[in-house]
């Protein structure tokens, strides 16, 4: 009798996850703020009532997650720009598990963009793998990549790269954002294509100890590759 109830228990808790779609997170579990949603085929498009002014230093706004924040990669890329001779200015909106919809949803971007006088939008969201990922790229970046026309600012996507646990998707991360990148006629940052470069290889010295986050060493290429695709 025991073993049955046990048998059934087993065959339910299957059931559930089947029709719950258990699926691994893109990135570690974190408190994540409520955060209402819209529909982006819905959502009011958003234009700036002016265009940038044009001068000697180059702003960037980073929009993001944690893998923005992160051993401060906004900062990195200023130090790159200023061993360069160059003035790197940069700011920056990135939140635990944040996506693009969920900056869309918050308001404080758009306003952003408008009010700063920015020569790029650099965007990244999760690895974005799987379909869901890909649309919120796609849709989502359709909306920012308006504001950033409006405004007279080119829009770039950060690509990213999966947790070392999944890095069997590592190609469906590398397909989206290019995709999304092609189909907004923006630029595409390819960091994620280096890391499994270096990964293939066997060499993981990008990823941080929790096998997700980039490592100082990580950063320092990210923010390499930022400064080189969007000034060179």
């Amino acid at each position: 009798m025991i073993t049955l109830l046990k048998f059934q228990i087993s065959v339910f808790l299957l059931v559930v996850c089947s029709l719950a779609s258990c699926s691994e997170p893109e990135e570690p579990a974190k408190a994540k703020p409520v955060v209402p949603v819209p529909n982006p085929v819905a959502a009011t498009k958003v234009d700036c009532d002016s265009k940038r002014e044009d001068d000697s230093t180059i702003r960037i706004l980073f929009v993001g997650n944690s893998l923005t924040y992160t051993n401060d990669l906004p900062a990195l890329v200023e130090k790159e720009g200023n061993a360069a001779g160059k003035s790197v200015v940069s700011d920056a909106l990135a939140f635990p598990n944040y996506a693009l919809e969920d900056h869309w949803a918050d308001g404080k971007m758009q306003k952003k963009i408008c009010a700063g006088n920015y020569d790029f939008v650099v965007v990244q969201q999760g690895p974005s793998s799987q379909s869901d990922g890909r649309v919120s790229l796609l849709d989502y970046g359709q909306l920012i990549k308006d504001i950033c026309t409006s405004r007279g600012t080119e829009l770039a996507f950060y690509m990213v790269w999966p947790a070392k646990n999944y890095y069997h998707t590592f190609d469906g991360v590398i397909s989206n954002y290019t995709e999304a990148a092609s189909a907004t006629n923006s630029i595409l940052i390819p960091v994620g294509a280096a890391f499994k470069a270096y990964g293939d290889q066997g060499e993981y010295l990008f990823y941080g100890p929790d096998n997700f986050h980039p490592s100082p060493e990580g950063s320092r290429l990210a923010a390499r590759l930022i400064y080189s695709t969007l000034v060179n």
